[in-house]
């Protein structure tokens, strides 16, 4: 069971591309990423974090490789982690040469940073050679100086300019196996920009709101700006970009699509924000059901509520529902028909159970 969306979102199509074994673009599923704040060069710590990521439902992953020592690690990394990667280069072509032999399955770059036509080339050569597709990452914090100059500051047409032209420099080259970014730390110039560009490609779009900022903050803005994208169909592959654990920006990318009913991974948990109604409670039973249920990928919608106002109707639209009620026993609801009752000390160890249960029965269907 789940709930229904108010409306369905109509997606652009795109093209489809391949990072690694992930498709992007088309029909193909919005994919989440997120990026290492490891060294490179560090390959324990840098698998650890990657197999982090994944655990927490990023489909691919990106590292920076600014040295010869973080391309030479790439070997072993991507020997040890089950998602695509992605190197993050910047200006330096023989980076973009060493990652692309090494095992990456995407490049970001942008190439008019990368030096003359020849190096261009060779690149693209080294892409073509090992299967590798082309990011072209455009900021606004780093349009090229005569787009700047031309514009006067960065603005989404500015962006646009400046990805047209890389994209521009690919497509001389007989390369199309790319996606496109246009980022800036600024929403309304982000969701400009990508509203733009979607109109003149149909390449894949990657979007994202860099530098949004620490946990709070970057979640908000974030969430603004995918959704106001995602709900005009825009939008392949997305990054939440935070200053905390890349874990917490998978997890915030993940539950942007879920709450677009754009993706269906884990428990998806509906629950009132308390007041003197409830019959338990509510924020505590919540945040110790998020961690226990934290690891489950099959998707299950859970509600809990604090009383009978709202509680019944939430839970008919739910796998399993739990409704406050008085002296200490609570309404169980099991595909939105009311089966029992919980005793508030067994809601916990209930909710999991059922949540297993659901589980087992999904999976022998």
């Amino acid at each position: 069971m789940s709930i229904r969306p108010f409306r369905d979102i109509n997606r652009k199509k795109t093209k489809v591309i391949n990072v690694g074994n992930v498709k992007i673009g088309g029909n193909n599923p919005i994919t989440v990423q997120s990026m290492t704040n490891t060294l490179t060069k560090d390959v324990t710590s840098t698998i650890k974090q990657i197999n982090a990521i994944s655990e927490a439902g990023a489909d691919i992953v990106r590292v920076s490789c600014p040295d010869e020592d973080s391309t030479a690690a790439l070997k072993k990394i991507t020997k040890s982690i089950n998602i695509p990667l992605v190197a993050d280069i910047h200006f330096h072509y023989k980076r973009a040469i060493e990652a692309a032999i090494n095992g990456a399955d995407c490049l970001r770059i942008n190439p008019g940073n990368i030096g003359d036509k020849k190096k261009i080339q060779e690149v693209i050569k080294a892409a073509k050679d090992n299967n590798c597709s082309i990011r072209i990452g455009v900021n606004a914090g780093s349009l090229e100086k005569d787009i700047l100059e031309k514009f006067k500051e960065p603005c989404p047409e500015a962006l646009v300019e400046s990805a047209i032209r890389n994209i521009e420099i690919l497509e001389s080259e007989d390369f199309s196996n790319l996606k496109v970014s246009v980022k800036s730390s600024d929403v309304f110039l982000s969701i400009g920009a990508y509203r733009q560009l979607s109109k003149t490609i149909d390449y894949p779009l990657h979007i994202g709101i860099t530098e949004a900022g620490s946990f709070l903050p970057g979640t908000i803005k974030s969430s603004i700006g995918f959704g106001s994208l995602l709900l005009d169909g825009i939008g392949d592959t997305i990054r939440v970009s935070l200053s905390d654990d890349p874990v917490e920006e998978v997890k915030v990318g993940n539950e942007i699509l879920k709450s677009l009913n754009l993706r269906h991974r884990g428990v998806k948990i509906i629950s009132c924000p308390s007041c003197a109604r409830q019959a338990f409670q509510v924020i505590d039973t919540v945040k110790i059901l998020e961690k226990k249920l934290s690891h489950i990928k099959t998707p299950i919608t859970l509600s809990i509520i604090g009383c009978v106002v709202n509680g019944p109707g939430e839970a008919a639209m739910t796998d399993i529902g739990i409704t406050g009620g008085g002296k200490g026993s609570n309404m169980l609801y099991l595909s939105g028909i009311q089966t029992g009752k919980v005793l508030t000390d067994n809601i916990i160890n209930r909710v999991v159970e059922e949540v297993q249960k659901k589980i087992s029965e999904i999976e022998n269907n």
